[in-house]
């Protein structure tokens, strides 16, 4: 367990600093994660990772000469927030162009994509590359659905060389394409993993035996066997590595691989090497030669303890990149002959109050953003209430830190409307402000979805005027609509669209009617109840929970049970202030 923090909620924030403070030679702190200590050269190319914090050295810990440019740090096993990523993009940005690259999840996948929409939009060329490796995720035919593991070294590294060296954006998303084809991983674990603050871990695996095909986010794994021996899980780990070949492999002897072999966090590094020892008798022994192997903890799960195994197929360009010379906190080869000059200083941008020029509000919209803070607040006090249960949710088959990032989330909402009420806010500046601050300060999945579904809200609704039902409806259906192009989930998918869009649909019909809000609203909220409810009986079709179907059934979703949690609670403020 974790047995050192603070405040919970805090905890990514405090590691990030100390981590900074420790390796000031080579890595900045700044508003969203960390960049290299060292400008790029001017007109180049720049390497932009990222993803959850509780995975040390990933992601933050592959930031320097050698490797990436900069590292955008989400909350503990959340992804970063659009605004996170885009900080830390132009805090690097050399003028030739920005490479994402980050592990296929949903939440890292909606966040870095808004980045990216948002730079293009201010002249900046970004592209992507989604790194896919773990081979327990997705069947070979269906390669784009995979997680991304252990490997992501590999092919940050590919990209980080060659952006480098001065090749074009085109040429370096190429290479770092090139290198996810070719690489292939695979984990275990024999216990789950306990996040700060929670009294027991996310999942548990019984004595003796051991979870196949781990993910890195205290995802339970996709089989339960037998633990076997070190040498049984080598042989283990390599045959199922060895049975999927990358199709550019034209010949596997003689081939050459580098091999990683990843400590998820609690197995020391003495059981590796005696794992590795294996792993290396067996691969030579079908003619592969192995090239700079790494045996060490590149990427985590707190105090998991597990193992993963990387095979990366070389040619070689990848060869050549892959034994380059690297210098940061946490991966080391050769020497870096040359660095360039200092950051002096960084630019951040302005947080998620700044993004508003607040402009009074009428007296009646500032009457209702006083309301809308009254819900905040209601919804707050009932999703700490059930954070533990959310959680338990989330667990069965997901990471369990929704509970987490649903806190966290409206703290920042809450703290967002009481600063634009100070400022005479009406209605649509509060809400667009806390979708904002809870987008910002929670990541991830949850967090980016919310803070399009405020966004939305506060665009339909007047800062001029009093709010009415149809008012309220039109933006629930903009929000649904919003929200559905973003994360991609339909109806029946089990995820919180089977809430918002039976809700949007009963708002609707309320309101056109003639009814008043509380009554509109107060009838869709036993509707959004019991469309969560529902959901317990639908198999995931999207996220993580996905890979984890047969788990799922018969639990509802957390996702939408938040929802439902949230909007029975602000029925209790309307019901106060509106009826």
């Amino acid at each position: 367990m974790t047995y050192l923090f603070n405040d919970p909620a805090q905890f990514a924030a405090e590691l990030a600093d100390g981590y900074a403070a420790a390796h000031r030679d080579k890595i900045q702190r700044i508003e969203g994660g960390v960049i290299r200590r060292y400008k790029a050269k001017p007109g180049q190319v720049v390497v932009v990772i990222g993803g959850g914090s509780g995975h040390y050295p990933a992601f933050g810990g592959f930031v320097g000469q050698g490797l990436a440019h900069g590292a955008a740090l989400g909350n503990v096993f959340a992804a970063p927030s659009t605004q996170q990523i885009c900080n830390v993009a132009r805090a690097v940005n050399a003028g030739g162009g920005i490479l994402f690259c980050y592990a296929n999840y949903a939440g890292d996948v909606l966040n870095f994509e808004q980045a990216q929409t948002q730079l293009r939009a201010q002249g900046i060329d970004v592209c992507s590359v989604v790194v896919t490796d773990d081979i327990a995720s997705a069947s070979v035919n269906e390669q784009h659905k995979r997680r991304g593991i252990a490997g992501t070294l590999a092919v940050f590294k590919a990209a980080a060389v060659a952006a480098d060296a001065g090749k074009s954006l085109d040429e370096v998303a190429g290479i770092a394409t090139a290198a996810n084809r070719r690489v292939r991983s695979l984990g275990v674990a024999f216990s789950g993993c306990t996040l700060p603050g929670a009294a027991k871990p996310l999942f548990e695996v019984a004595p003796g035996t051991m979870e196949v095909g781990m993910g890195i986010h205290g995802e339970p794994g996709l089989e339960r066997v037998k633990a076997p021996s070190a040498d049984g899980l080598a042989e283990m780990l390599v045959s199922k590595l060895l049975a999927e070949i990358p199709e550019t492999v034209e010949t596997v002897h003689g081939a050459r691989i580098s091999v990683i072999l990843n400590g998820l966090g609690a197995v020391k590094y003495e059981e590796l090497f005696v794992v590795y020892r294996k792993v290396e008798q067996l691969l030579t022994a079908c003619g592969l030669r192995i090239v700079a192997p790494v045996v060490d903890e590149l990427i985590t799960s707190f105090d998991m303890a597990g193992v993963s195994l990387t095979l990366f197929w070389l040619d070689d360009e990848l060869e050549q990149s892959w034994l380059a010379a690297a210098d940061t906190p946490a991966f080391h080869r050769g020497t870096i002959m040359s660095t360039g000059p200092l950051i002096d200083h960084v630019i951040e941008s302005a947080g998620s109050q700044g993004k508003f020029t607040i402009k009074p509000g009428s007296a009646d919209s500032q009457t209702t953003a006083r309301i809308i803070l009254a819900a905040f607040e209601a919804a707050l006090g009932a999703v700490e209430t059930q954070q533990d249960e959310l959680g338990r949710l989330d667990a069965i088959a997901g990471d369990g830190d929704h509970g987490i990032g649903m806190q966290r989330g409206l703290k920042a909402a809450v703290d967002a409307v009481r600063t634009a009420i100070t400022f005479r806010a009406g209605a649509g500046t509060a809400l667009a402000a806390a979708g904002d601050a809870w987008s910002d300060r929670a990541g991830g999945t949850s967090g980016m979805l919310w803070g399009v579904i405020l966004r939305n809200l506060g665009n339909s609704v007047s800062d001029e005027t009093k709010p009415d039902a149809a008012m309220i409806a039109a933006g629930i259906t903009a929000a649904l609509q919003a929200v559905i192009a973003v994360g991609k989930a339909q109806l029946n998918d089990k995820t919180l669209v089977d809430v918002l869009y039976p809700f949007s649909f009963a708002l609707t019909k309320g309101a056109t009617q003639g009814f008043s809000i509380a009554e509109v609203w107060i009838a869709a909220a036993e509707v959004a109840k019991q469309s969560a409810e529902a959901t317990r009986n639908l198999t995931p079709k999207i996220g993580r929970a996905r890979l984890h179907a047969e788990k799922s059934i018969g639990t509802p979703d957390p996702g939408a049970v938040s929802m439902a949690l949230i909007i029975d609670a602000v029925s209790k403020i309307i019901r106060k202030h509106c009826a």
